[in-house]
């Protein structure tokens, strides 16, 4: 793979990663020093924000990012702490950054998704799997006319192999890059020397398991559809939860056959930066990704996936019938 074009994203999720990870294994200081104890995701969240924006301003030029976070409360005086928290995390990777560049780099990141091409960031998905030291992605995708041209996903606690439990943060994480018809690659996050991305694939041999991924809440996804379609399909299931756009990476290189993530109520609409990334990647390994009626996904709205309801990103071999049985079952009709 040429990995020019996206060369710049990956740069940034990489040093991104390395920040997030420093925070989130410095939990209690950082509550401490914030006296908040959900404040160290905020502090990730700021921070991988934007050092993603400072990256792509240096290496592109002037960018628009459609981000999900706004500066104005670290402007705040009252919030002086999480403000110096977010600067220190920040000078991990950029010693001489200033204060106020760092808050002007947050503030960049608010594109209302019109252009014809432009990024979109969620600098911390999976915020309870971040608190409670598990899995979470760094998702950045670059959107061109409405569709997902660009995506580079880090997961810095996510095995690479496969035989590992995801209860356990990996030491080293794992980084996902994809570009439209090239492919989608992995590596490990923190490789030693100039180590080659291997490809991601779908696992294409035959299984009586029906391998799914989903969200660990059920607030996210409504885990009894899942069942249902599982045992509409006749098949034996095996779960697995866990936070964040790494199911679309668990997917990707073949450890799952889908990730669902199913209506849990009719007004919720997805958002670009929570499924840009993943769906690229997932797609450019060999899935087909839509939404519970089998519509692919339409970036063109804006920040949210107004055309689309659910997810289903699935095995070329397994999604018709997925999307078969959600219909059947009169799924898609109820949301």
């Amino acid at each position: 793979m040429n990995l020019d074009s996206i060369r710049p994203a990956i740069d940034a999720v990489a040093a991104a990663c390395r920040v997030a990870r420093a925070v989130q294994q410095d939990l209690q200081r950082v509550q401490k020093i914030t006296k908040d104890d959900r404040s160290p995701v905020t502090v990730a969240d700021f921070a991988v924000q934007a050092i993603v924006a400072l990256a792509l301003r240096e290496a592109t030029g002037e960018v628009l990012i459609v981000g999900e976070e706004h500066a104005r409360v670290l402007r705040q005086p009252a919030h002086d702490a999480v403000r110096q928290a977010v600067v220190d995390a920040v000078r991990m990777v950029r010693p001489d950054v200033s204060s106020d560049t760092v808050l002007d780099a947050i503030d960049a990141c608010d594109h209302d998704g019109t252009a014809h091409q432009y990024w979109t960031l969620d600098p911390v998905d999976g915020t309870k799997g971040f608190l409670r030291g598990q899995q979470y992605a760094i998702a950045l995708g670059r959107i061109t006319n409405g569709r997902v041209t660009l995506g580079a996903m880090g997961c810095p606690n996510l095995p690479t192999d496969r035989d590992r439990s995801f209860e356990t943060p990996d030491p080293d994480g794992a980084i996902y890059a994809a570009a439209a018809g090239a492919g989608s690659w992995q590596w490990p996050s923190r490789p030693d020397g100039d180590l080659q991305p291997i490809r991601a694939r779908i696992d294409a041999a035959a299984s009586d398991t029906f391998r799914v991924c989903e969200s660990v809440e059920a607030a996210h996804s409504k885990h009894t559809d899942t069942e249902r379609v599982a045992e509409h399909l006749g098949v034996s299931v095996e779960y697995a939860r866990l936070d964040s756009q790494c199911k679309y990476a668990v997917v990707a290189r073949g450890q799952a056959d889908a990730y669902l993530r199913m209506p849990t109520r009719k007004e919720y609409v997805e958002k670009i930066w929570d499924h840009a990334a993943g769906s690229l990647i997932a797609t450019e390994a060999g899935a087909i990704v839509s939404d519970i009626t089998g519509t692919p996904l339409d970036f063109a709205h804006g920040p949210r996936l107004e055309a689309n309801r659910g997810i289903v990103c699935a095995a070329a071999g397994v999604h018709p019938m997925i999307i078969r049985a959600i219909a059947e079952l009169g799924i898609a009709a109820a949301v």
